[in-house]
């Protein structure tokens, strides 16, 4: 049986079903204060790792998770993600990986959050415009100035981990990956090999769609022997995949956290295990 547990970078233990804080609502108004009142649920039922990033409000969900969670529990992990800016002409955000522009934001992101260190980074997406040496050597200086812990990656392909990895030490990578999208497969095999945090985004949206028909009936129907949702049976799938998965759902919705948090304890028989890994196929023939 897998742990319920991970080291990032060896030695910041978090439970591995964490949350995703994208979808919450950071408007004034009725919406927020359930946003508020969500972030502390959160971890009232024992998840340790929340994940958030410049881009989502453009800070404004950094400052959300301030106001509801600070001073943060013991044990709790908020891990934050720089390197995409806003167009002062358009308001649309496009990568930026420029140095200045990387510590900016992570300046921002300590003022935000309301700490001093942010325990995990990671790079939103690298910027084919900046050597990756710069952008890296970036957070390397933040990281022996005493500011950032550990650094991060998301959706890079093993060339690009391997890169990184002769300029940093990476403790965790976020790539899309779920139970019907296993696109990324060779990078978690690599983050394996390396012993490195694997965080998929949207692990259970793909399990929902209806574009795939053939997959999404296959794991309604494990969902309904389990008396789960389909929900349930993609995030108990990839806990069970690899050790070093931590899944980040994201909701808005308290009933689809505390179902999105069951899933931590629901067993998939062998057999159901097997008719689930062979998805992907089935999907491409079908």
């Amino acid at each position: 049986m897998s742990s319920s547990t991970f080291r990032i970078g060896g030695d910041l233990e978090v439970g591995r079903l964490g949350f995703g804080a994208m979808r919450l609502p950071t408007g004034p108004g009725p919406a927020r204060e359930a946003s508020l009142a969500l972030a502390r649920r959160v971890v009232e039922l024992g998840i340790t790792l929340i994940d958030t990033a410049h881009l989502y409000g453009w800070g404004a969900n950094e400052e959300l998770l301030a106001e509801a969670l600070h001073p943060y529990a013991d044990g709790l992990l908020i891990t934050t993600k720089v390197g995409v800016a806003r167009s002062a002409a358009s308001g649309e955000g496009h990568l930026d990986g420029r140095p200045d522009v990387l510590r900016d934001q992570v300046e921002q992101g300590l003022r935000r959050l309301r700490v001093e260190r942010i325990e995990l980074l990671q790079l939103h997406r690298i910027d084919p415009e900046v050597p990756l040496a710069d952008q890296l050597g970036a957070l390397r200086e933040l990281q022996v100035q005493g500011k950032v812990g550990r650094i991060g990656l998301s959706e890079v392909t093993v060339t690009e981990l391997g890169q990184a990895r002769e300029i940093v030490e990476v403790a965790s990578v976020q790539n899309r990956y779920s139970l019907v999208d296993r696109a990324h497969e060779p990078v978690l095999k690599a983050c394996e090999a390396a012993g490195i945090a694997f965080l998929p985004w949207r692990p259970v949206a793909g399990a929902l769609s209806g574009a795939l028909s053939g997959a999404t009936a296959e794991i309604a129907a494990v969902a309904a022997e389990l008396s789960a949702t389909p929900a349930q049976v993609s995030l108990a799938w990839l806990l069970g995949h690899s050790p070093v998965i931590l899944p980040i759902p994201g909701t808005a919705r308290l009933e689809h956290l505390e179902e999105n948090l069951a899933a931590a304890q629901l067993r998939l028989s062998p057999a159901q295990r097997d008719r689930l890994d062979r998805l992907p196929q089935q999907a491409q023939q079908a």
